[in-house]
This record gives structure tokens, C-alpha cells and sequence, in this order.
């Protein structure tokens, strides 16, 4: 993996992220309080998730580039 590829991601992230801050703040805050809602092991499980799905994501992104 490359430093540019590294780059890209995080770039990307902060895009998205910071279009979900820009476009719908108010729902960010509903989103906080489901959060708070969730018990800890789904909370966990979801990041987890989101882990295994970034990097299918990500790697499946390097072997066709």
C-alpha cells in the first residue's frame, strides 16, 4: 500500500464526513442519541463491521488499480 493510496482514504473519509456535518447536523444528533441507546456490544460489533467491510473495500480497491 501506498502513501498516496493511505492519503486517498483518509481523504475520502473527511470528505464524506465532512459532508455529513455540512449537509444534516441536526440528524447528527439524533444519530448520537440512538448511539447512546445501543448497548456497548453492538456498538462494537457495528465498528467492527465497518472495519472488515473498509478493508475488503480498500483491498479490492488496490488490485484492480
Amino acid at each position: 500500500m501506498t502513501l498516496s493510496a493511505i492519503l486517498l482514504g483518509l481523504g475520502m473519509v473527511l470528505v464524506i464526513e465532512g459532508l455529513i456535518f455540512a449537509l444534516a447536523p441536526s440528524r447528527l444528533d439524533e444519530i448520537a442519541r440512538l448511539l447512546e441507546q445501543m448497548p456497548l456490544k453492538a456498538r462494537r460489533l457495528a465498528g467492527l463491521a465497518a472495519i472488515a467491510i473498509g478493508a475488503v473495500l480498500v483491498s479490492w480497491a488496490l488490485s484492480i488499480g
